[in-house]
């Protein structure tokens, strides 16, 4: 029987509806908040900061990590200091290259050293986290966010994967693995068993919990149950 309250790993909701906010900010199983641009423009968020301070009104303790949109040096690091002074709890997301594939180690290390509170993502490669870890102190908080499930889209085992991350980071203890990019509730079961620190879930995925530890005979006569239903309503005819 899986209990997800027995596990170690932090988990994190992320998404861009206030109403989710407001409803996860209750469950106790939810240690913290992510999100990003991609995200914001599909929930139709016109306005980034009165987003941004309607979410920490709600969320005033819990690590909430918000992310720049800027594509050169200069500006990310105007954004990343403009973002990181909202609120203590405020994580500023940088990815961990821009558009031109050029990395952002170097800023990020300065921002680190500095203490500005960071979530770099976009993380895919053991590289990308073998250079960033040369440029990072040893003291202010930074997380992790490794793209597990697009790196199992192309076809490599991400659990492996990012334990190797996960070897790499081990001689800092202010370093926090994030498996991110989740599809299925098996991620969960996937990062607790890698030890990953944090993993951050989107309310969809979130909702499909309840599947877990579900009777496969009973959820079979189910799915059986729904084809019929959705068949008789059709009227079709042969």
């Amino acid at each position: 029987m899986i209990k997800i309250k027995k596990y170690k790993i932090q988990i994190f909701a992320d998404g861009a509806n206030i109403k989710d906010f407001k409803e996860l900010k209750k469950n106790s199983l939810i240690s913290g908040f992510t999100t990003n641009p991609s995200l914001m423009k599909s929930a139709g968020i016109k306005n980034y900061q009165e987003f941004a301070r309607s979410v920490l009104r709600i969320i005033k303790k819990k690590p909430v990590s918000f992310e720049i949109f800027a594509d050169d040096t200069k500006n990310i690091e105007i954004q990343a200091k403009k973002i990181s002074q909202w609120a203590e709890n405020v994580f500023v997301k940088i990815p961990i290259i821009n558009t031109k594939s050029v990395s952002n180690s170097k800023l990020i290390g300065k921002l680190n050293k500095e203490g500005v509170k960071l979530n770099i993502t976009a993380v895919f490669t053991l590289k990308q986290t073998s250079d960033l870890l040369k440029e990072i102190g040893k003291k202010t908080e930074l997380i992790l966010s490794v793209f597990a499930g697009r790196i199992a889209d192309t076809g490599i085992d991400a659990e492996t994967e990012i334990k190797k991350h996960i070897k790499l980071c081990k001689n800092y203890k202010n370093v926090k693995i994030l498996w991110a990019s989740v599809r299925e509730p098996f991620n969960l079961i996937q990062a607790e068993r890698s030890k990953t620190h944090i993993i951050t879930i989107p309310p969809n995925i979130l909702k499909k919990f309840k599947l877990l530890n579900k009777n496969l005979n009973k959820y079979s006569q189910e799915t059986v149950q729904t084809f019929y239903d959705d068949a008789k309503k059709s009227g079709y005819k042969l």
